[in-house]
């Protein structure tokens, strides 16, 4: 297993936020996540499902959240070899926050959307 990544907080207000953030920091660290809330899933499956992620970026993110205590990795002897990943133990205590996100998200996904004027500028 990889080394755990250590971050240094001061502790004023908010560095419990601060700490939390920092484990899901990436772009897709969120998304993988949620996506592993259903069930544990092959890198390729994972991979389908965040279309636009290339593969050197979403090597990065497992391996973060596998060295971070978030996903586990487990690695089956079989040919072709088949690679799991999981949410963790702590992982899975992010699943609240991680509804809370996508509630929010559904809600206010039309702030972000580009204005129709701008679909057709170019």
């Amino acid at each position: 297993m990889t080394r755990r990544r250590t971050h240094g907080f001061d502790c004023a207000p908010g560095c419990s936020v601060e700490a939390a953030l920092s484990l899901i920091d990436g772009k897709w660290k969120g998304v993988i996540l949620f996506h592993l809330l259903e069930r544990p899933m092959r890198f390729n499956e994972i991979r389908r499902k965040l279309a636009t992620v290339t593969q050197r970026m979403l090597t990065t993110q497992l391996r973060e959240m596998e060295a971070d205590g978030l996903i586990t990795r487990t690695v089956f002897a079989q040919v072709p070899p088949r690679v799991d990943y999981a949410l963790s133990d702590l992982g899975r205590t992010l699943e609240p926050a991680l509804h809370a996100l996508k509630t929010w998200g559904d809600s206010n996904m039309h702030l972000f959307s580009p204005a129709p004027d701008t679909l057709n500028a170019s």
